[in-house]
């Protein structure tokens, strides 16, 4: 009878794909095979007597000791998937399976490296949760969060913004901008030779790292703010062309980017770009339909809808606001003698002279023609809402110079106090337009505060 025969078993186990691990009761490395250095990056003598636990993903440690000392207490593991710190930075997932030999008081263990599977995987998911979030986020900015958090379970993103370009306005923007290190950059024109401009610029990726740095900085690209090790950027292509980027960097060597990192966002980075487009025109369209097209100001739908929720806000704290009515006076007769062109420059202009009488927390809309309307929050006195009006009154008396026309108008301003005036929009609206009648049949060029009991002896305020 013929002996079963081999070669040695420490050759045949070197032969093997899987790496096979031996570590003491302490966690410590006491054998590896040659398909570790394969998998982990490091040769056997760099590893052995060191704590296999320091090579685990920081993230990883806890569940991983855990299920190390459910092992040796008898409970085998079949099936233990973790991510371990490659020697050259890179993460790789790992799939175990683990005994204790209770004899030889070891755990022996057989690592499969699944990385690819899990990357494939990885970036399904992320695809399918991308798109979900195009449709779901409320609005940009929750978009921009929900992405940062799909790319940082892809790769390690603890640095990541967001940069969009304006074509029209030439500005490279970054609407999110997450980093340790620096804020977010103020808007700046596309050929402002930075590293974010030239990947929209050529629409090409670009990865800087110590060894590719001379070569992509030597192009008379500048590098802006705290110096990263690594930095990756990734066009944001449409079929409308290039509308932006994502960009990864690292400022440690526990985080390091590759061709590989590279390869995976871009399997991403078009569908990152098609949700963003779809969600940033999804926010035009919204826009569009609350504002007037020529001044830029709320219509008088949007308007309405503010002031409701003023007023709700103000009968919650008990707080007082003001009302606004605003009509410029004679506009008619100066747009019919100098043109709707005129007129169209002359509206555009009064909505900027009014703004700039506002606070934030305010708000101005054209309700239509010549007539403008303001809500103004926080008043604690008559006396403040008429300061303002009286305000906007004075600098829509300055002239109007337009091309080669100088054009001088007036308004008249109707004010209504809210509860004084009136409880809801309806009230507060229709006193505020009777006083700027009342200001029109006093001479115009004035102000008008509303009555009480809404009588056409609507106090007036001569100017």
């Amino acid at each position: 009878m013929e002996r079963n025969s081999c070669p040695p078993l420490p050759t045949i186990i070197d032969l093997l794909l899987d790496a096979i691990c031996v570590v003491d009761a302490e966690g410590r490395y006491l054998y590896v095979s040659a398909a570790y250095e394969q998998i982990f990056g490091y040769a056997a003598e760099e590893v052995l007597g060191r704590p296999m636990i320091e090579l685990v993903h920081p993230d990883d440690r806890e569940r991983t000791l855990a299920t190390a000392q459910e092992i040796m207490q008898g409970q085998p593991e079949a099936n233990f998937q973790n991510r371990y710190i490659r020697k050259d930075g890179k993460v790789v997932h790992i799939t175990w399976s683990a005994r204790w030999s209770e004899a030889e008081q070891v755990r022996i263990a057989l690592a499969r490296d699944v990385t690819e599977i899990k990357r494939a995987e990885s970036v399904q998911a992320a695809l399918l949760a991308i798109s979900e979030a195009a449709h779901t986020a409320k609005d940009l900015l929750a978009l921009f969060q929900r992405i940062h958090q799909i790319i940082d379970g892809l790769l390690p993103a603890r640095n990541f913004y967001v940069a969009l370009y304006d074509e029209r306005a030439d500005e490279l923007s970054f609407p999110y901008f997450v980093d340790e290190c620096d804020p977010a950059p103020a808007p700046r024109p596309l050929n402002s030779g930075t590293l974010t401009g030239e990947v929209v610029r050529s629409g090409q990726a670009i990865l800087l790292t110590p060894h590719t740095r001379s070569q992509v900085l030597g192009r008379g690209i500048q590098y802006i703010g705290c110096d990263s090790l690594d930095w990756l950027g990734l066009p944001l292509t449409t079929p409308n062309g290039c509308i932006g980027a994502i960009v990864v960097q690292s400022y440690s060597g526990d985080v390091r980017y590759t061709t590989e990192d590279q390869a995976l966002l871009q399997f991403v980075s078009d569908q990152i770009a098609t949700a963003i487009e779809r969600k940033r025109n999804a926010a035009w369209l919204q826009y569009v339909a609350g504002h007037d097209a020529l001044t830029d100001l709320p219509n008088r739908e949007l308007f309405n809808d503010r002031l409701d929720t003023a007023l709700v806000a103000a009968g919650r704290d008990l707080q007082r606001l003001s009302v606004l009515y605003i009509d410029l006076d004679r506009f008619k007769q100066a747009n019919d003698r100098h043109g709707h062109d005129t007129g169209d420059q002359v509206l555009r202009e009064a909505a900027r002279r009014i703004r700039q009488c506002l606070r934030e927390s305010d708000t101005v809309g054209r309700l239509g023609g010549d007539e403008f309307a303001v809500v103004l929050t926080g008043m604690h006195r008559p006396e403040d809402a008429s300061a303002v009006a009286e305000k906007i009154r004075s600098v829509l008396n300055q002239p109007f110079q337009l091309g080669q026309h100088q054009l001088r108008i007036s308004s008249s301003i109707g004010i209504a106090m809210y509860p004084e005036h009136g409880k809801d929009r309806k009230h507060l609206m229709r006193h505020a337009d009777a006083a700027m009648y009342a200001a029109k049949r006093r001479g115009r060029n004035r102000l008008g505060i509303a009555s009480p009991d809404f009588s056409e002896n609507d106090t007036v305020v001569d100017t």
